[in-house]
């Protein structure tokens, strides 16, 4: 389907998850030696090597975009076996090398036992309930987009305007964590149950759920898709606040435009994906 390798469908080669320990603000895996085998997996801890370089080169792409800075994190579902997903250890993404890249479970948890101990992001129960509740979903970016923000703390709906950013037509659904967890929490995603309710107000067809004061998690049929998403939601958040500025009515897309429109661009996303993952591979 894709022009270049994307995150499905390559055969690559499989190389080792990785074991290491460090990185900023995160969460370590508990060690369980007494967990049975089948309860962390089971089969082959092996990565495949082409889509941990799909996943470096999307890291490094959205932070050289402006997406992802210190913080945030990109997912890809594991084509060998979807109740498992790949996802760096708890570092910067524009940090991410395929030695960082690591296999979670849909509970979030590490599946190789050479990882316990490993940091991990204390959001990734973003990833895992996506998935468990969107089959449709292949490719995850949690991101604290900063033009996006201001769309989630006022009455302006971020609506498509650039034909780019056709899915947003889908629907942008506001997720409130005070409606889940009263007031005085730091507005983190950091137990299941929170993962539970972000998947819920992403619901069964929208392709970005908005964070109120924290910013997005963008969702994609594959990595390169996710990719582009992220990087158009922004763009299309710019572009709706400089004409916001302008004044007057704004013509946005209609639904049909909207429709018509995503479904060109998961097709024609190949071409940017293809620049991307050269230019962030190429500085490695």
């Amino acid at each position: 389907m894709w022009a270049v390798p994307s995150a499905f469908g390559h055969p690559g080669k499989p190389i080792s998850s990785p074991h290491l320990i460090g990185g900023p603000i995160g969460m370590k895996a508990k060690s369980n030696p007494a967990r049975p085998a089948a309860r962390r997996g089971g089969g082959s801890f092996r990565l495949d090597a082409e889509l941990v370089d799909d996943l470096v080169a999307a890291n490094r792409t959205l932070a050289r975009l402006g997406v992802l800075d210190a913080f945030g994190h990109i997912s890809v579902r594991d084509p060998r076996d979807p109740r498992r997903y790949l996802i760096s250890r708890s570092i910067a993404p524009e940090s991410v090398t395929a030695a960082d890249v690591l296999l979670l479970d849909l509970d979030s948890q590490t599946v190789d036992p050479k990882d316990d101990g490993v940091l991990l992001y204390r959001e990734r129960f973003i990833h895992g309930e996506i998935y468990k509740v969107r089959p449709d979903v292949n490719a995850i970016v949690h991101s604290h987009s900063p033009t996006v923000v201001p769309f989630t703390v006022t009455r302006a709906k971020l609506r498509p305007l650039l034909h780019n950013a056709g899915f947003l037509g889908l629907g942008t659904p506001l997720f409130e964590i005070r409606k889940c967890m009263g007031d005085g929490t730091d507005l983190m995603i950091l137990t299941p149950n929170l993962g539970k309710d972000l998947a819920r107000k992403l619901g069964k067809d929208a392709a970005v759920v908005l964070m109120r004061g924290h910013g997005d998690s963008v969702v994609g049929p594959s990595l390169p898709n996710a990719v582009f998403r992220a990087y158009y939601t922004e763009i299309n958040a710019r572009q709706q606040l400089a004409a916001i500025t302008i004044g007057g009515p704004i013509n946005f897309m209609t639904r049909a435009e909207a429709i018509a429109s995503n479904e060109a661009m998961l097709r024609a996303s190949a071409r940017p994906w293809a620049l991307w993952r050269k230019r962030a591979l190429a500085e490695r």
